[in-house]
C-alpha cells in the first residue's frame, strides 16, 4: 500500500478495480476496463469531491477530515454508497488516519486488502484479484455475492 493513493476523501486507490486493472494491465487480457493511476497520482486532489469542495479544489487541505465541515454532505453520500455497496467507509478511513497516523492505516489496509493466494490487492468493488483471479471478472456471480456480503 502507498500513501499517494489515499485519496483526501479517504478512498485507498491501491484497492480500486479501474487502479487494479491498469497495474495488471487488464485490457492486453482481453477485458475492457478503464484504468485509473488514482486521484494523487493523476494530478487530482480528488476525482470526487474537487468540484464541490473549495479546499480541496485549491490544495488547501490534504484530507477531508482537516475541514470544519468534516463530514460534508457529498462525502457522507459517498460514504453510505460505499457501506452499502463495498463494505468500507471513508469517513471510518478518514478517522483511522487522523487518530492513528497514515502508516498504521496502510498497514491495516494491506491486511485487510492481501489476497490469501498469492499476496497481491482484492479490489474492493468487486473482491476480486485481478492478479490471480482475473477471469472472475467474467462472472457476476462473485460480484453480486461480493456485494451481498
Amino acid at each position: 500500500m502507498n500513501e499517494e493513493l489515499v485519496a483526501p476523501c479517504g478512498m485507498n486507490c491501491g484497492v480500486c478495480t479501474n487502479y487494479l486493472a491498469l497495474q495488471y494491465d487488464l485490457k492486453k487480457k482481453g477485458f475492457h476496463r478503464s484504468y485509473c493511476p488514482g486521484c494523487r497520482p493523476r494530478g487530482k486532489n480528488c476525482t470526487y469531491m474537487d468540484n464541490h469542495c473549495h479546499l480541496l479544489g485549491k490544495g488547501l487541505i490534504s484530507f477531508c477530515y482537516q475541514c470544519n465541515d468534516f463530514p460534508c454532505r457529498k462525502l457522507a453520500y459517498l460514504d453510505k454508497r460505499y457501506r452499502t455497496f463495498y463494505h468500507m467507509s471513508n469517513i471510518e478511513n478518514l478517522e483511522f488516519i487522523k487518530i492513528n497516523g497514515m502508516e498504521s492505516f496502510l498497514k491495516k489496509e494491506a491486511q485487510k486488502w492481501k489476497c490469501p493466494q498469492c499476496g497481491g490487492a482484492i479490489s474492493c468493488h468487486n473482491g476480486i484479484c485481478f492478479n490471480c483471479n482475473p477471469q472472475d471478472l467474467r462472472n457476476r456471480t462473485i460480484i453480486s455475492r461480493w456485494r451481498g456480503k
